[in-house]
C-alpha cells in the first residue's frame, strides 16, 4: 500500500500514480480514508468499502454482490476501518474526483416531491408521518397549481398532539425544485387502466416517462445538484438510466437512485406468511434486480431453494394484477413500501432496498447510504442464484 497526505485527509492507494505528500503510515488515530482506485468511467465515483476485496477491484461487476473464501492481508487499522466503513474509495478516473474527500454526517434532509398524482400524493403522507426526525421539510410541486395549494393545506393540518414536529409541507415553484436535499421524481404519465392487464404496465410508461424525465435530468445538471435524484415513476430502473445519460455527466452515478424494489419485497413478504412453505422469506430472504418481470426472490441466503425462490418470485410480480382484478390501480403500496420507507431508511444510513448503479446498469439489491458513500451488502450467494442475478442484469444492460 502505498499512503498520501492531502491537506487535512488520508489517503492510500495499490499503485503509486498519485503525486501527494507521501507518509510511511496512516496515524493511529485516523478515523476516516480514502482509497484512490481508476476503475474507469463504467464505475461509480465513490463508494463505501464494504469488504476488503474491495481493494483489489480492477472494474465494477455484479461480482461486487458476492462475497468470496478469499483471504486478503491487510494492516489491521485498515481492516478495522472497512469494518467501521469508514474507507470511501473514490474513483480517480472522474475529473473532480478531489471534491469527493469528505464524510458528510447524518442529519435532517430537505425533501423535493415532482408531481403529487396518486403516487406523488401517497409517498408525501408516508414522509409527513415518518419523516419527525429525518425530514427537515418537504417541498411539493405540481402543474397543476391547485393540487400545490390542496396537499399544502391538507398535510400542514396533520400533526401528534400536544407537540409540532412533523416536517412542514410547503408548496413551491418549478424553478425551487432543485433546492434540496433529494429530489423525488413521481411524474408518470400513459399509465394503462384498469382492464388492461394484457401488457406490461410498466414497460408501456417507458416512452413517456423518459422524455418527461430528461427535461428534469439535464435540469439537475445544469444547477450542479449535489444531492439524489431519486425516481419513483415505472420504470424506475430504466428512467435511472435516462437521468445518468442525459445528465451528461453532470450526476455521478450513486447520485441516481430507483425507488421500486421496496414494494416487491414486501408482497413476498406478504406471501410468506400466506404460504407455509415461504415462511422463512422474512429472516432469511432477499430481493435483487428490477420492480418489474425480471425480479429476483430468494427464498433464502442460508437455505437457498431454487423452486420455492422462483414461486415466490411469480407471487411477487403479479401482485399488482390481483390489485386490478378489484378495480382499482396499484399504487399505496409502492407509494409507501418503495417510496416513504425507504427513502427514510436513506435518509437514517439504514438498509432498504432500492436501485443503484452497478457496472453499467441500475441493479435493485439491500444498501444503505453511509457518510462513507453507498454500501451495497455482499452475501454468500448460491450458484444457481447469482446465475438470475447475472441473466436479469444482462436483459437490464441490453
Amino acid at each position: 500500500m502505498y499512503y498520501y497526505k492531502f491537506k487535512n485527509k488520508y489517503l492510500f492507494s495499490r499503485s503509486d500514480n498519485y503525486k501527494y505528500e507521501k507518509i510511511n503510515n496512516i496515524p493511529a488515530d485516523c478515523n476516516e480514508l480514502y482509497f484512490l482506485t481508476d476503475l474507469g468511467k463504467n464505475s461509480k465515483k465513490t463508494f463505501a468499502v464494504n469488504h476488503p476485496s474491495d481493494l483489489y477491484l480492477k472494474e465494477e461487476s455484479i461480482n461486487m454482490l458476492k462475497l468470496t473464501g478469499v483471504e486478503y492481508n491487510l494492516p489491521e487499522q485498515i481492516k478495522e476501518l472497512i469494518e467501521k466503513r469508514k474507507i470511501k474509495a473514490v474513483n480517480t478516473n472522474y475529473y473532480d474526483y478531489e471534491s469527493c474527500f469528505y464524510m458528510e454526517e447524518f442529519r435532517k434532509r430537505k425533501v423535493n416531491i415532482f408531481a403529487l398524482g396518486d403516487v406523488g400524493s401517497t409517498l408525501l403522507i408516508g414522509l409527513k408521518v415518518l419523516g419527525r426526525d429525518t425530514v427537515e421539510s418537504i417541498g411539493i410541486y405540481d402543474r397543476n397549481p391547485e393540487k400545490i395549494k390542496r396537499w399544502e393545506y391538507e398535510m400542514n393540518q396533520v400533526a401528534f398532539p400536544f407537540e409540532d414536529s412533523l416536517p412542514y409541507v410547503e408548496g413551491i415553484s418549478k424553478e425551487e425544485l432543485f433546492n434540496c436535499d433529494i429530489f423525488v421524481f413521481c411524474a408518470s404519465k400513459g399509465v394503462p387502466p384498469v382492464g388492461k392487464e394484457d401488457v406490461d404496465v410498466r414497460m408501456v410508461q417507458l416512452k413517456e416517462n423518459s422524455e418527461i424525465i430528461k427535461e428534469y435530468a439535464s435540469w439537475a445538471a445544469d444547477r450542479s445538484f449535489k444531492g439524489i435524484f431519486a425516481v419513483v415513476s415505472d420504470p424506475v430502473d430504466q428512467l435511472c438510466s435516462v437521468v445518468l445519460k442525459e445528465s451528461r455527466g453532470g450526476l455521478a452515478p450513486e447520485q441516481i437512485k430507483g425507488y421500486g424494489l421496496g414494494v416487491m419485497h414486501a408482497r413476498a413478504l406478504y406471501y410468506s406468511k400466506k404460504y407455509e412453505k415461504f415462511s422463512m422469506y422474512q429472516y432469511e430472504g432477499r430481493a435483487f434486480g428490477p420492480h418489474g418481470k425480471d425480479l429476483i426472490i430468494a427464498n433464502s441466503i442460508t437455505d437457498y431453494n431454487d423452486e420455492h425462490s422462483k414461486e415466490l418470485t411469480k407471487f411477487a410480480v403479479e401482485a399488482n394484477l390481483k390489485v386490478r382484478e378489484t378495480g382499482y390501480k396499484p399504487y399505496i403500496a409502492p407509494a409507501l413500501s418503495s417510496g416513504a420507507i425507504s427513502i427514510v431508511n436513506t435518509i437514517k444510513g439504514e438498509y432498504h432496498y432500492s436501485s443503484n448503479y452497478l457496472a453499467g446498469v441500475y441493479m435493485g439489491a439491500k444498501n444503505r447510504n453511509l457518510p462513507s458513500g453507498l454500501d451495497i451488502e455482499k452475501i454468500k450467494m448460491p450458484a444457481s442464484l447469482f446465475e438470475r442475478i447475472k441473466n436479469t442484469y444482462e436483459k437490464l444492460k441490453k
